[in-house]
């Protein structure tokens, strides 16, 4: 794991703040679109208590960032879970903690569990886990949900993939998100914004999908010390966000790869919090 210093390192130089010092916030505002609460199935995480998680996001200087449930992935009472998770962003981060609903398409109630994310919740957008809760792309079922999250004016965030294959548990094997369907579903959809979170940028993929009005990217998986910048420039402008995959994942680390990456103000501050400002509110 990153020591603080190196967290608190990265988090200077991003907002403007002499190394060592606690980040200034408002010289670099963050928004973090990728992190989840509670615990993951398989092992524990660090900081997987809501207020571990929203202690790193005041250090690091992390105005806002969009919750998920772990829960999510196994659980069949995605009522539940979604609850659950809209009441631990009320008492421990309200303000900073956005929480973003489940929905699983395969399960008989999904619509309720939609409307009920922008109803009752009031949750900006929802996140899908279509390796986990068994549908391809492909199915209609997919093309319904994202028209029924889009006519009510909600974004919808696309996991790609939750955990390498390598070091999944050997009972729970989920395979990477098929996307080779997606831009012929979402060009169908006018309006539709979908963020894909964890996937590992690879040029073929990116080039399909860079063509496609309305698809964003995160960059809790990229490579190298370039990777953002690169996947950065091979972009429309604006269509990628600061995410972080946390607690899964090291915040500090793309914080880190942030930093080191050489970007130029404007992209650093549209990567930080200016595309996710845009894509949060319906076109």
């Amino acid at each position: 794991m990153l020591s603080e210093t190196a967290a608190g390192t990265a988090a200077a130089v991003l907002c403007g703040s002499a190394v060592g010092k606690s980040p200034d916030p408002s010289s670099h505002r963050i928004i973090d679109s990728n992190v989840s609460l509670f615990q993951w199935p398989f092992r524990h995480l660090p900081l997987d208590e809501p207020i571990s998680l929203v202690a790193q996001l005041k250090f690091l200087g992390i105005a806002q960032a969009w919750a998920g449930s772990f829960e999510a992935l196994l659980h069949r009472d995605i009522a539940g879970v979604n609850e659950r998770l809209v009441v631990a962003c009320q008492d421990h981060g309200a303000g900073r903690l956005i929480p973003i609903g489940s929905v699983n398409p395969m399960l008989p109630d999904w619509r309720e569990d939609l409307r009920r994310c922008r109803e009752v919740y009031r949750t900006p957008g929802i996140r899908l886990h279509p390796n986990y809760h068994g549908y391809a792309l492909n199915d209609p079922v997919f093309e319904r949900l994202l028209r029924g999250a889009t006519e009510i004016g909600l974004f919808v965030q696309l996991a790609a993939t939750m955990e390498d294959m390598r070091t999944q548990h050997p009972l729970v094997q989920v395979k990477d998100v098929d996307l080779r369907p997606l831009p012929e579903i979402i060009a169908r959809i006018p309006g539709a914004r979908i963020q894909l979170l964890n996937l590992r940028p690879r040029t073929t993929e990116l080039i399909s999908l860079a063509k496609v009005k309305g698809i964003h990217f995160d960059v809790s998986r990229t490579d190298d010390t370039d990777g953002i910048t690169r996947l950065i420039r091979a972009m429309p402008r604006g269509r990628v966000l600061f995410g972080s995959h946390a607690p899964f994942l090291i915040q500090q680390a793309a914080l880190i790869r942030t930093a080191e990456g050489k970007l130029n103000e404007n992209e650093t501050r549209d990567l930080l919090a200016r595309n996710a400002e845009k894509f949060i509110e319906p076109v």
